[in-house]
């Protein structure tokens, strides 16, 4: 039985463009599923459908066609059982102002008719470094403390699956690694992790299995392994001072002095190297590196690109 399974799931909102009573597809037909104690990534643009997907998930949003389920329990028809076998981590700082933290994780565990739980409590504040903050008032919190009671919020009732929705955007280094050091230990106790996030260095280090999501469709799903494995180049990496032509931008990943090419072969990284000293430019700190998931990604994208267009044509 899979931890969750997505079967042809399909959702539209009203559309503000076109005529009226159009619609916008965010999922079309999304068939997928995850395993008991995988550690699942789902990436893909903004406006890909990810959050969608998780709101169907949580049932705070309801599919127009397919079936959503966790651990066998419908998400609709059988909603309390499949709520109370999840723990979302949502990307919004949502929090009652009234309570401190240790309250606010006492209140959680009562929404889902846990009691007594204060030993594990105590080990969520101590396992997120909030354990001298558990009598603050929730005002008083950082953004990045905010967070971390977030995360303790989703786990106070021991989901045995756990979602995890950009938890780490716009937070400090020492909150991801503290963050990835637990939920990898839950993991690896049986805990079943989907994982959305724009940092795919985190995907590529923690997730076994990848699906990319676009335009509301699945246009990737893999083991992490396999898709690295199936990059068809090594990346072309160098810093220059000046602006690239043109025709050698539109091939190249940049960022601020960085320039990045793909690369087939010796013949293909000389070629390059040849076209900006053309150029008159000078690249420094030269280096051929595999390709990593970004890259992936981004091919996979693009490819995707390509063939809508040509589709539509």
């Amino acid at each position: 039985m899979p931890a969750i399974s997505f079967q042809s799931v399909s959702k539209a909102y009203p559309s503000s463009r076109g005529p009226k009573g159009s619609t916008f597809l965010a999922l079309d037909r999304v068939s997928l599923d995850i395993e008991e104690g995988e550690f699942f990534g789902l990436l893909g643009p903004n406006g890909a459908g990810k959050t969608t997907m998780i709101s169907i998930l949580a049932g705070l949003s309801r599919a127009n066609a397919g079936k959503v389920s966790v651990l066998g329990h419908d998400v609709q028809q059988d909603y309390a059982q499949a709520r109370r076998s999840l723990g979302v981590v949502p990307q919004e700082l949502v929090f009652d102002p009234f309570f401190n933290v240790r309250e606010m994780l006492r209140i959680q565990s009562g929404y889902f008719g846990v009691k007594n739980n204060d030993a594990w409590i105590d080990e969520l504040l101590e396992s997120l470094g909030l354990a001298d903050k558990a009598d603050a008032n929730m005002r008083q919190l950082s953004g990045g403390m905010k967070r971390r009671v977030l995360v303790a919020q989703a786990l106070v009732h021991k989901p045995p699956v756990i979602v995890l929705d950009e938890p780490t955007a716009g937070v400090d280094v020492e909150l991801r690694q503290t963050l990835w050091q637990f939920i990898a230990k839950l993991n690896k106790q049986g805990h079943t992790v989907l994982l959305t996030t724009h940092y795919l260095e985190e995907a590529e280090a923690l997730c076994g299995r990848i699906a990319m999501l676009k335009t509301g469709r699945i246009v990737a799903l893999d083991y992490t392994s396999e898709l690295l494995k199936a990059a068809s180049s090594n990346v072309l990496r160098f810093k220059i001072d000046s602006e690239l032509p043109k025709i050698l931008a539109d091939k190249a990943r940049i960022t601020g002095r960085i320039v990045q090419f793909p690369a087939h072969d010796a013949l293909e990284i000389e070629h390059y190297l040849a076209q900006v000293r053309e150029a008159g430019l000078v690249a420094h700190d030269v280096e051929i590196r595999k390709a990593d998931l970004e890259d992936v990604f981004l091919d996979v994208m693009n490819k995707n690109s390509v063939q809508t267009a040509r589709g539509a044509a």
